[in-house]
């Protein structure tokens, strides 16, 4: 807003002592002081409000005024309630260095004045800032992006002072603005890709109020440009796959027109996110048609043709045929059918980005196909050389989820799981169908196990551990109770802790000293609760038989 403006407002009590030949100064916020030297507050282009309390003789207006001109303030406002009128030293001062001056009424308090400031520059900030992100969105959906969601990111931190972040489903940042000071801490990011998932989930609308500490963000969905929020039949086809604009800030206290323009901005972002899904169409064809080779037992040349094809596209300018991993992830809810497996792709694509990578790109490199409700990613590693000895580096299962179930666990509710089988990686088109097999057993035994986000890899598919999940429930429960149960009842009614004194004995491997050791017991004393486990269950704990037998009552128990 222009300094001629205020003049023209009756009721901000405003007469001008000079500077009429400044009116044209740009007026971009407002600060109240009474400090000899405000320079360490000021940024430029304030209206200055002072009652002049720093004023102790006539000296102390040339300095006053000389800092505030050096600061590069718009104009000074003086109230007239602490001295009158305003001393006739301040006017000459601010004559000398073309400062304008006001004289405020004794009967406008500065709060008025600072409320109509704030709220007319921030009204223009916004509307300048409307008309560029319309022309933003225009150039976005007419042609190449002008620049991504940073620029966007970029307008909001220096015309409207919001400092915000554009995240994954799973926390992970996708953009964040240069003016917003440093990138939000990852733990940040999961708890509030977590309150967002949890809050889609119970279906309110946003943006959601989040307090973390003692910051507030609002955090906004950003849906496909091309969907309306009641386009998807259900909430869970499309609430693991849409990312969130984090603003920190309380949205709740702004104004229509600035809800309006945010909901624009998560728009504009949206185009981006549709032009990036889009161009993942090429490395999701090329799984689909790597998958179909490999599940219809085509020839090991055809594959590995197809396999040249896709390497450089995921892994531009390697020179040389990688080895692959293949990932296997299924999403399934309870009750209704929805169809999880675009939903498992999507997520899969998310999940197996390097959750240190920032931006929308490193996803590049994953091939991700579905079918039915499964989800099938075809991932590329680098060949080691052969200083290496021959090894690689590879996809771990436990690490592919430790930052991304929390935020996970909540958009699933209690009413979903998400469960993930890796396999080992193999060196060529021959390896791809059994790498696919092991995937899946991996998943198999991963959605045995407890929890709403679950993962096994294929160095478990060479234990026990393989074989427990599927045991038919009446006959685990069965077996469990035939050797367990008398040891419980003994225990319950003696407090002897039989089980335990099992449980250790099996993994001291039988050794009486170490065991006893463990339990802190005289080893006579562990001979007594051992002949004791012997009597009730029948069993032998010097066979190797009888050991297994209760060693994996145990495990399953």
């Amino acid at each position: 807003m222009r300094l001629r403006a205020l003049l023209d407002t009756d009721a901000l009590g405003l007469r001008l002592l000079g500077g009429e030949d400044e009116l044209d100064r740009t007026v971009r916020g407002v600060m109240t002081t009474d400090l000899r030297d405000p320079s360490r507050y000021l940024s430029g282009g304030e209206l200055v409000l002072t009652g002049l309390a720093w004023r102790r003789d006539a000296d102390d207006s040339e300095p006053f005024v000389r800092i505030l001109v050096q600061a590069g303030v718009a104009a000074l406002a003086a109230g007239e309630a602490e001295l009158g009128d305003v001393p006739e030293d301040l006017v000459l001062a601010c004559a000398r260095h073309r400062l304008p001056l006001f004289a405020v009424h004794e009967s406008v308090a500065f709060a008025t004045i600072t409320e109509y400031v704030v709220r007319q520059v921030s009204g223009e900030r916004a509307g300048d800032l409307a008309a560029v992100v319309d022309r933003h969105r225009r150039m976005m959906t007419s042609g190449p992006a002008g620049g991504g969601p940073d620029v966007v990111l970029d307008l909001l931190g220096t015309d409207l002072d919001l400092r915000a972040w554009v995240l994954s489903p799973t926390g992970r940042m996708i953009a964040g603005s240069k003016v917003a000071g440093p990138d939000l801490p990852a733990e940040t990011c999961a708890k509030l890709a977590a309150e967002h998932l949890a809050a889609t989930r119970t279906g309110r609308r946003g943006p959601h109020r989040v307090l973390l500490g003692s910051a507030t963000y609002s955090l906004f969905p950003i849906r496909s440009s091309g969907r309306s929020p009641q386009a998807s039949r259900d909430v869970r086809e499309t609430v693991l796959s849409d990312w969130l604009l984090a603003v920190e800030a309380d949205a709740g206290d702004w104004a229509e027109e600035r809800m309006d323009l945010l909901q624009g901005v998560t728009q504009l972002i949206a185009v981006e996110r549709d032009r990036r899904d889009a161009a993942r169409t090429v490395r999701r064809r090329l799984a689909q048609e790597v998958l179909e080779l490999v599940q219809t037992g085509a020839a090991p040349a055809e594959i590995a043709a197809r396999l040249r094809v896709a390497a450089p596209v995921l892994l531009p300018g390697l020179g040389a045929a990688p080895h692959w991993q293949v990932v296997v992830a299924r999403v399934e809810w309870d009750g209704e059918e929805v169809e999880g497996g675009p939903v498992a792709q999507s997520l899969l694509e998310e999940v197996l980005v390097d959750p240190q990578a920032t931006g929308p790109e490193p996803s590049d490199r994953i091939a991700v196909a579905h079918t039915g409700d499964e989800a099938i990613a075809l991932v590329p590693l680098p060949a080691v050389s052969s200083e290496h000895d021959g090894s690689e580096t590879g996809l771990l299962a436990d690490a592919l989820l430790r930052v991304v179930r929390e935020p996970l666990s909540a958009g699933l509710d209690g009413d979903g799981r998400l469960t993930l089988g890796v396999s080992a990686a193999v060196h060529s088109a021959e390896g791809l169908r059994g790498a696919l097999e092991e995937a899946r057993h991996a998943r198999r035994v991963a959605a045995a196990r407890p929890g709403r986000v679950c993962a096994a890899g294929h160095q478990e598919l060479a234990s026990h551990v393989l074989l427990l999940p599927f045991v038919p429930d009446d006959v685990r429960r069965a077996f469990t109770a035939r050797l367990l149960d008398p040891l419980k009842d003994y225990d319950r009614r003696h407090r002897a802790e039989l089980i335990p004194t099992l449980e250790a004995f099996l993994d001291c491997d039988g050794s009486w000293t170490r065991c006893a050791t463990r339990l802190h017991l005289h080893v006579n004393t562990l001979r007594y609760r051992v002949g004791r486990i012997e009597q009730l269950t029948g069993r032998d704990l010097s066979r190797l038989e009888d050991k297994l037998d209760f060693f994996l009552a145990l495990r399953m128990s």
